[in-house]
């Protein structure tokens, strides 16, 4: 769903209306959820990271210590790529390798790369524009799914979800799609928000 232009008053109206999916209450329950990683400094987190290359799909363990200026990716797992390290600046498509080339090229023509996974979350958390929202319980926690769009450098539609605790809003699950197609999947193991929160941190994998 794109987002809506002015056309004729009504229909505008009308778009703008059925434009999120979702009740008043799970809007109002979205807002909440993303206001911590709207004004936070920086967060941290690990996650099982896949990438899906055709029929192929390659998984990562990557640790990325996130800021909205530029972030930090390490790669984990598989052992032979472990200790890899990225650094993602800007909009997170310039990646500046310290050793070798993340064993993943781009995915699609929006260049995104399995490097780019975290931080794009943490972004479209930060800034992308709300199209749906809605309750959904993923390994049996209790959930807020939202999905996100942007836009990508290359003009492409760019839609990420996740999925939030509803007890402290700490990520389980992430999904990037561009033009429609899932080319990334994250699963949080580990999460933590920067020392701007008192108190306000949390571990996904709890």
């Amino acid at each position: 769903m794109r987002r809506p232009w002015v056309c004729v008053p009504m229909m505008s109206l009308c778009l703008l209306l059925c434009a999120c999916g979702g009740s008043a209450e799970d809007a109002d329950a979205a807002q909440a959820a993303r206001a911590p990683y709207q004004e936070m400094e920086s967060c941290s987190m690990t996650a099982e990271v896949s990438a899906a290359y055709g029929d192929e799909v390659s998984t990562f363990t990557l640790k990325c210590d996130y800021t909205p200026e530029e972030s930090t990716v390490e790669v984990l797992a598989p052992e032979t790529a472990a200790g890899v390290k990225a650094i993602l600046s800007g909009d997170g498509v310039t990646l500046t390798y310290e050793e070798d080339v993340l064993p993943a090229g781009p995915l699609s023509r929006e260049k995104l790369s399995p490097a780019a996974c975290l931080p794009r979350l943490m972004n479209a958390l930060r800034d992308g524009w709300l199209l749906e929202e809605n309750k959904e319980d993923w390994n049996d926690a209790p959930c807020l799914r939202m999905s996100m769009e942007q836009t990508g450098g290359d003009g492409s539609r760019v839609v990420s979800t996740l999925w939030l605790k509803e007890e402290d809003h700490t990520p389980v699950r992430g999904e990037i799609a561009v033009d429609g197609e899932i080319i990334l999947q994250a699963e949080f193991t580990e999460f933590q928000f920067g020392a701007i929160l008192d108190g306000g941190s949390g571990a996904a994998g709890e």
